[in-house]
């Protein structure tokens, strides 16, 4: 019970690869439409998914509340699907939501800038300029993607077991390449630690939705992390009641955990509306 994260350059064949692997190995195929229908269905508004699904957020935008909603929607929503296991997720930086699960393998396309202009000429009878316009605009999306919400980028090799130059290699070869490593290096100690560790971070997150959403806490950059037998609450908040309240109820969600609290008190601290 594998966890495949792809994540991909534009015209690298990305989707086309992530498809054809689950086939292959006969796990579910999630895609950008998966995502984005969980992400509505906990709660996001579909009007305002555009404003942040792999693009960098415009300026007010990254100050807004709901930049913050989104984030913890999505990461719902790939924790969700990661809980069921044998599953492709494309995009949405799965690799490092998930990052630090034993059964995640994670691998990157890319291709030749020049590779990648012929495939979209070819594919929408497009000219140099536009191939070219349109390559630049999704790789500066996603890199402001990947900044704004996790401060990372989406090109560090460290992040990624795997790396293919889809350029190089086609779709079966690439596929293949794949599976092997994963069925090599994904074993059965790794699933069920991986399944441990998905429904332990799931549940943290769950927690820091309710915080957030039904009990309206002001607690700005919120994170749950659960290790064995301890929770431990990270933020900002503007008051110490406030911080009080959020261990309270995380008490009385999770008795059988020690929960701690490493949120900051800043007096001053007020988030954008």
């Amino acid at each position: 019970m594998a966890i495949v994260a792809i994540s991909r350059q534009c015209a690298a064949l990305g989707d086309e690869i992530a498809a054809a692997l689950a086939k292959k190995i006969g796990y579910r195929f999630i895609d950008k439409r998966e995502i984005e229908k969980k992400i509505v269905q906990l709660g996001f508004s579909p009007d305002k998914l555009k404003n942040y699904d792999e693009r960098k957020p415009g300026f007010f935008a990254s100050l807004a509340k709901e930049r913050d909603e989104y984030l913890d929607y999505l990461q719902t929503a790939v924790l969700e699907v990661a809980q069921e296991g044998n599953c492709v997720l494309i995009g949405r930086a799965a690799h490092i939501i998930l990052d630090g699960v034993p059964n995640l393998f994670a691998v990157r396309f890319v291709a030749d800038r020049g590779v990648r202009m012929a495939r979209l000429k070819e594919e929408f009878n497009w000219d140099d300029k536009k191939a070219l316009q349109r390559i630049e605009e999704s790789d500066a999306n996603r890199l402001g993607f990947y900044k704004s919400f996790f401060n990372e980028t989406n090109e560090e090799v460290e992040h990624f077991h795997l790396v293919i130059n889809t350029g190089l290699f086609s779709i079966d070869s690439v596929t293949s390449i794949v599976s092997g490593a994963v069925n090599s290096l994904i074993d059965t100690e790794q699933e069920a630690l991986g399944r441990k560790k998905v429904k332990e971070m799931y549940e943290a997150q769950k927690l820091v939705n309710e915080l957030l959403f039904e009990h309206k806490l002001a607690v700005s950059f919120l994170r749950a992390v659960i290790h064995e037998d301890k929770l431990v609450l990270q933020g900002v908040a503007n008051s110490l009641a406030i911080t009080e309240k959020a261990v309270s109820i995380a008490k009385e969600k999770m008795p059988d955990k020690t929960i701690e609290s490493c949120i900051s008190v800043v007096q001053d601290f007020k988030a954008f509306p």
